[in-house]
């Protein structure tokens, strides 16, 4: 997925005697007058439920927790996603798009004649994919006014008899039947802004049979520390003479301009210092809401070589496995075809794939073709040298905001060198 992020100005807290650097991050989203959610309509075969099942249903539904408030912050996010020009970024990114196409054809025996959820449709289009792959019904939900134009797509192309275009939050609309297959687009910067794994989460826990697929199956969360002399010159070190001026005074506000903010940018191989650190593995099939409220973690890396140490460079993988046995129950995840004997351990450094062949899997690294995701890059106000093998150890924070779930505060300890460094941020 994608959003717009907007910052406030931050506060650079300058370095004290123990070497200990406090640098601070913040923004915001504007908030949009609230929307009434619609119900979506019911399928025929639905509506044909026997009475025990209908009686099951009202069990379950009485069983069921009620849904998450609506917040005017989420009526702001479902908002910016009804601009076309976010749609058609995510759709021209082929990397993206042909991944997810790849992964429905793939997985068509799964989906063939089965019931499929997309969750945060957008235009339709995964939904589409997955009518020509042969679903026999596709409920795609989405909250954002896009759904209007996506039940237009529909109509289009002639597939209304499959596919239901559902205008509103999963937590909220009904679907009387149980589905085979979840399929969303739910990654957001840093895998986790946006919080919307909770939707699938969510649609995975009201819906999905046992057995049933999820795509992507899994998703993992990587760091590693980089070097960007480059990006460090073009926004710093020019104003040390601007056309035989000394503009060097502009230097501090330049730094705080520059590097206060998380970055989106597009780095590649040659600026990552060491192997990455797996941040988060997120297994689809088992994760829960309550575990992406804080996700910790701590980092050791080993320079493979001299440079100056930049910060901190983010971005992520899914991967979409074939079910081979069909679970006891919803939350155990199935055996699955073409996934990896292990999949990486939070906390743990990842050197490669063991076989990048056994699954198909969706990058967002550096050293991968790019995609709208790119990397999400923490710098620093100023560089640290390292030696060649020198140890670079911290620890990291990533939370919910209080203020908005649908913002990550990022909280990152780092030392190297005999020197300590804080940095905290809010993406917004």
């Amino acid at each position: 997925m994608y959003s717009s992020i907007g910052y406030s100005n931050g506060h650079h807290h300058h370095q004290q005697p123990h070497q200990q650097e406090r640098e601070r991050m913040g923004g915001g989203l504007t908030s949009h007058k609230d929307r009434a959610r619609r119900g979506g309509r019911r399928s025929r075969d639905s509506l044909r439920a026997s009475e025990h099942q209908q009686q099951q249903q009202q069990q379950q539904q009485n069983d069921r927790k009620p849904a998450t408030p609506c917040t005017d912050f989420d009526v702001a996010y479902f908002h910016s996603y009804a601009h076309v020009g976010i749609h058609e970024e995510m759709i021209k990114d082929r990397v993206r798009t042909e991944t997810y196409r790849a992964a429905i054809m793939q997985n068509q025996s799964f989906i063939e004649g089965k019931v499929v959820v997309d969750v945060g449709c957008g235009t339709g289009i995964l939904s589409i994919f997955c009518a020509q792959a042969g679903a026999k019904r596709v409920y795609a939900v989405d909250a954002s006014d896009i759904a209007v134009q996506a039940n237009e797509v529909v109509k289009a192309n002639n597939l209304t008899d499959k596919v239901i275009v559902l205008h509103g939050r999963v937590e909220d609309v009904e679907i009387d039947e149980e589905v085979d297959v979840i399929i969303s687009e739910w990654m957001g910067y840093m895998l986790l802004y946006e919080s919307m794994l909770g939707s699938v989460i969510t649609a995975r826990d009201r819906w999905l049979k046992r057995g049933g697929l999820i795509l992507p199956s899994y998703a993992t969360l990587y760091m590693a520390p980089v070097t960007h002399p480059d990006r460090y010159s073009e926004s710093i070190d020019f104003w040390r003479n601007v056309y035989g001026i000394d503009m060097s005074a502009m230097m501090p506000l330049a730094k705080q301009c520059a590097f206060e903010e998380p970055s989106v940018e597009t780095i590649t191989g040659e600026n990552v210092l060491t192997w990455p650190h797996v941040v988060k593995h997120v297994d689809c099939y088992t994760i829960q809401i309550h575990e992406l409220e804080s996700i910790a973690t701590t980092f050791k890396f080993k320079s493979m070589m001299r440079a100056p140490l930049h910060g901190f460079a983010f971005w992520f993988d899914v991967e979409f496995s074939t079910p081979a046995i069909s679970p006891a129950n919803n939350h155990i995840p199935p055996v699955v075809v073409g996934s990896s004997n292990s999949h990486p351990m939070d906390g743990c450094q990842k050197k490669k794939r063991a076989n990048p062949n056994e699954a198909l899997v969706l990058s967002t690294a550096p050293e991968d073709p790019p995609t709208h995701w790119q990397q999400t890059m923490i710098y620093f106000y100023d560089p640290i040298e390292v030696e060649q093998d020198q140890l670079i150890e911290g620890s990291v924070v990533l939370s919910q905001s209080k203020e908005n779930a649908r913002f990550m505060n990022i909280h990152l300890e780092y030392a190297s060198g005999g020197r300590s460094f804080v940095k905290e941020s809010v993406m917004r």
